[in-house]
């Protein structure tokens, strides 16, 4: 051993070379744990059942809810809030489900095992918290093929390490049970009916074409390679939007399953159509559709959208929903609505046709192209909401879907704070720290046993005489012994006489004051 200098700790394996120096070790465990933080940076002390339903992040346990290999055998999906993922679930293998609407925590009921209880609820028959289990669960939630590990319409399972390239969620107007995919996943080359084997020749054609030379030491040739290749992962199929062209989506499932969407496409707020054939409308095809329309009128382009013709017609003004005026439907498709209303019509009180007239004259939604036969994905800009129409018939169809009407909240849990301050969840402070303040309670307690042992014997040698003479201890006794324990040269020499014997006959217990 080298005597010269200090010499650091160092912590080292039997089986290795490699050795760590103490500060080493604790910078690399801080790092490890601000990691942990920045990805689970909330607070996992409430579950987020008794707070009902709400739009959370979501998480599927495979461990206590497997996927069955067997489409017979019946399955129950269930999904955890974000604290029960941790708390209840962390050694679990789990999926993300991200932020779904309406959702109760289903930790702690009948669609789990028993035996993964949730351990953040308080149980109501004890009244103390945790662990809870086979409470009824929520009625009002509902499930789709992500709870299994399934995302998109190609239905493949999900494997984060190996999945590239962005996948976009639909803003979901129908559940599963609808004929909907309930705000489901989509690979965008799906969307647009190419498949996933359209991705997959994709890469297959792009690896051939430019294979990194692995061997090449870090040249820049390589590297510019790797950057190929990763871009290539990015790379959008032909006719799908840019990302930032659009805000959400609405899946070709979603829109068939609520057809009377499909007139909002290439509208003002909304991208032209994304048509699942994998044959997607050229701007001209589109263009021609709009203006075939027996409906549209085009606007005019010094006025912008909603604006009136350069002919108005008589006797009707239509306003879209930012109050600008636009021209109304023609006779010919008035006339085939009417046709298809007639039957209803006739059985309605003259004051029911009027009102229903004077609806549809001030109808938005009315001027919109007729919609096209194929099916297709919505793509919605950011203020899609202002330019949906929302008079009296048509409100009825957006309140069935509150994320037509508004944006969407979504919960979060308050932040867990790290160091020493850390309030969030138990534990959530550096191990360093909770490991410095465990010590530093390990010191004080030696310390005092230490203390209270020292004093013990001094004690017990101050009242030894008194035991042997049977004289009575007095409080000025004891004030006077502490008092030369504490080194006051005053009271050492008061503790001197009244040890000789010089007080006065009687009983020296007084009443201590203060």
């Amino acid at each position: 051993m080298d005597n010269q200098g200090s010499i650091e700790p160092r912590f080292a394996r039997a089986d290795s070379h490699d050795s760590q120096t103490a500060s080493d070790f604790i910078d690399s465990q801080l790092k490890l744990e601000a990691d942990a933080r920045e990805a689970l940076p909330f607070a996992f002390d409430h579950c987020t059942q008794p707070l009902g339903p709400l739009r959370q992040n979501l998480f599927s346990c495979l461990t206590c809810t497997p996927p069955s290999s067997s489409p017979s055998t019946t399955y129950t999906p269930a999904a955890v809030c974000y604290s029960c993922s941790i708390a209840c679930h962390g050694e679990h293998e789990l999926v993300e489900l991200f932020n779904r609407r309406n959702f109760t925590c289903d930790c702690g009921t009948t669609r789990l095992p028993a035996t993964s209880p949730c351990t953040l609820r308080i149980d109501p028959s004890t009244g103390v918290k945790g662990p809870v289990h086979s409470q009824p669960a929520a009625e009002g939630n509902t499930y789709n093929q992500n709870c299994r590990n399934r995302f998109c319409g190609c239905g493949e399972l999900y494997d984060a390490h190996a999945e590239k390239g962005t996948m976009f969620q639909c803003l979901g107007l129908a559940g599963e049970n609808e004929g909907g995919c309930g705000e489901d996943w989509w690979h965008p080359e799906c969307v647009l009916g190419l498949g996933r084997e359209w991705s997959r020749n994709k890469k297959a054609r792009h690896g051939a074409e430019r294979t990194p030379d692995h061997n090449g030491n870090g040249s820049e040739e390589t590297t510019n390679q790797l950057r190929e290749l990763e871009h290539d992962d990015e790379e959008l199929p032909p006719g799908f939007p840019a990302e930032d062209d659009f805000e959400t989506f609405i899946c070709y499932k979603c829109v068939d399953a609520n057809p009377w969407i499909k007139r909002y496409a290439s509208s003002t707020g909304f991208l032209p159509p994304v048509l699942h054939t994998g044959v997607q409308p050229t701007n001209e095809q589109t263009s021609i559709t709009r203006a075939e329309s027996p409906n549209h009128k085009e606007p005019d382009g010094a006025l912008g959208h909603g604006t009136v013709a350069d002919k108005p017609v008589q006797n009707s003004v239509i306003s879209d929903p930012e109050g600008n005026q636009n021209s109304p439907p023609s006779s010919t498709s008035l006339k085939r609505r009417a046709d298809d209303d007639d039957t209803e019509e006739r059985d309605m009180p003259n004051q029911a046709k009027k009102i229903k007239l004077e609806t549809n004259k001030n109808c938005y939604y009315e001027t919109l192209p007729e919609a096209r036969p194929e099916s297709l994905s919505i793509f919605l800009k950011e203020d899609f909401r202002d330019h949906l129409c929302r008079c009296a018939n048509c409100y009825i169809k957006l309140r069935k879907h509150p994320q037509l009407l508004e944006e969407e909240e979504s919960y979060e849990p308050p932040l867990s704070e790290g160091g020493e301050d850390a309030r969030g969840s138990v534990g959530t402070g550096s191990l360093l720290d909770r490991g410095e303040a465990a010590l530093n309670n390990v010191d004080r307690t030696v310390e005092g046993v230490m203390v209270y042992n020292h004093l013990k014997d001094k004690v017990k040698s101050f009242l030894q005489p008194f035991a042997e003479s049977g004289q009575a201890v007095g409080a000025e006794d004891i004030k006077a012994y502490f008092e030369k324990l504490r080194g006051d040269e005053q009271a050492i020499k008061t503790a001197a006489v009244a040890g000789s014997g010089e007080s006065g006959d009687g009983d020296n217990r007084r009443e201590q004051s203060g």
